[in-house]
């Protein structure tokens, strides 16, 4: 099977557009299980690329680009291990395989793509010294062009000899290295939750997260992720609810103990005039107050 070069032009482009979504508004085009799901909708195999992409997905939990740091490219990599799965026909656990050591490889892409940038930014704060901020905002635009070349470039060559690549990887790569690569594609999911783990609050949520546990270990073949999920969104809605309820709550009560001390204070006055006065200075507070 070939790949369309309609669609090679489409799916290079995509990873360039998916890197600048990632410099940037991050609505989601950047992360692998979206890169999977458009290769897959683009040459026929949308099941395919869900899972190759999903699978990534959970292997970059808990991963970022803290402090200028270089991850593993895993948008390229799903794109082009899911074409790979797709052309050769060897299913999901074979573009996984490939996937992976595709995305570490292209983190080398993305090192070059940060020096090239660094050419316009020198230039920029040039022009800035110069008082020049025309030039200095045109300069930041064309850092663009080092970001979408570093993915765009390798994914169009990818794409271009996709079923000779292949043919050569099948040749090439022995039984026990591809095996390796599948059972590090399964473990590397179980380490990026693993990771986030480390980031999330379970000393306080672990509840939720043992009835999460429990569900898919036990249920497994009568749950599904997508109904885990729901569960999961339904019981963080009655714990925000339930807050707010609380909270609710604790502001009436506030304000009736507030307004009771009021009373008592007045009633301990005798001087009428001074019960006059006390009520006027307990009026400027509530105004205050709104």
């Amino acid at each position: 099977m070939k790949i369309a070069v309609i669609a090679i032009i489409f799916l290079s482009l995509y990873v360039g557009l998916g890197q600048l979504d990632a410099l940037s508004l991050k609505t989601g085009l950047y992360s692998p299980v979206f890169g999977g799901a458009v290769t897959g909708l683009v040459l026929g195999d949308l099941k395919t690329g869900l899972i190759v992409g999903a699978t990534l997905q959970l292997a970059t939990l808990g991963v970022a680009t803290y402090g200028g740091a270089t991850v593993p490219d895993f948008l390229s990599g799903s794109v082009m291990g899911t074409a790979y799965a797709i052309i050769s026909g060897r299913g999901a656990a074979y573009g996984i395989g490939l996937a992976i050591p595709i995305g570490l490889l292209l983190t080398q892409m993305d090192i070059l793509a940060r020096l090239a940038n660094t050419y316009f930014q020198n230039h920029a704060t040039k022009e800035a010294e110069k008082v020049n901020y025309t030039a200095v905002e045109r300069d930041n635009l064309y850092g663009i062009i080092s970001w979408v070349l570093s993915r765009a470039i390798p994914v169009f060559i990818g794409l271009t000899f996709g079923a000779t690549v292949v043919k050569a990887i099948n040749n090439w790569i022995p039984t026990w290295l591809m095996n390796g690569l599948k059972t590090a594609g399964i473990i590397l999911p179980a380490m990026g939750i693993a990771i986030l783990m480390r980031y999330l609050p379970l000393k306080r949520y672990y509840p939720y997260f043992i009835l999460g546990f429990a569900l898919m270990a036990y249920f497994a073949k009568q749950f599904s992720l997508l109904g885990l999920a729901l569960v999961g969104f339904s019981l963080a809605a009655i714990y925000v609810m339930q807050k707010q309820k609380n909270n609710k709550s604790e502001k009436a009560q506030n304000i009736e103990k507030k307004d009771s001390n009021s009373k008592k204070e007045i009633k301990g006055i005798q001087n009428p005039n001074e019960a006059i006065e006390a009520s006027r200075i307990d009026a400027e507070e509530v105004e205050f107050d709104a």
